[in-house]
């Protein structure tokens, strides 16, 4: 049985739900992540994943302007990054840099890749669609990386940024 209540008390019951963020560089060669909670794989041949960035965002600028992003899945430890990342700004901050997180050059596009995530994928720019206040970027996967060590992957569990790990199997 379904009870009718608003969008935002029935929009509650999606956690826990997956973070993941998304890296391109400025037109300075910075590379600024965001925290992402919206995104998807949307072709397995070709692999292509979709991301939403909200319209106000400086990764909209920094994507447009670098053609692709690397879609990372932080580890289930990475709840300090990811607020980070999701609250400040890479106008004003090198988030990378204050975070102090190990990086290493993407293998296929000009980004970087997130050295202790879960995976990373490296997307080239194939296409977006303005959805409302946000962005939706297609990215054609060209390059994928995984932890060569057990890592559990970081997840959203409730509303307000209530971050922490989900084991995996």
């Amino acid at each position: 049985m379904q009870e009718r209540v608003e969008f935002s008390e029935a929009l509650k019951t999606k956690y826990p739900e997956p973070v993941a963020y998304a890296v391109a560089k400025d037109e300075h060669g910075k590379a600024n992540p965001i925290t992402l909670g919206w995104f998807m794989q949307t072709s397995g041949d070709p692999a292509m994943f979709a991301i939403a960035v909200a319209t106000t965002r400086y990764s909209v600028k920094t994507i447009r302007h670098s053609k692709c992003f690397t879609l990372v899945f932080p580890a289930g430890d990475e709840h300090d990054e990811a607020l980070f990342f999701g609250t400040k700004s890479g106008r004003q901050v090198d988030k990378v840099g204050e975070m102090k997180v190990a990086t290493s050059p993407a293998s296929m596009i000009d980004s970087v890749v997130f050295d202790d995530a879960v995976a990373n994928f490296e997307c080239e720019l194939a296409g977006e669609k303005l959805t409302g206040d946000h962005i939706i970027f297609i990215g054609r996967v060209v390059a994928s990386h995984v932890n060569t060590e057990k890592v559990n992957r970081l997840y959203t569990v409730a509303p307000g940024w209530k971050m922490g790990p989900v084991e995996i199997e």
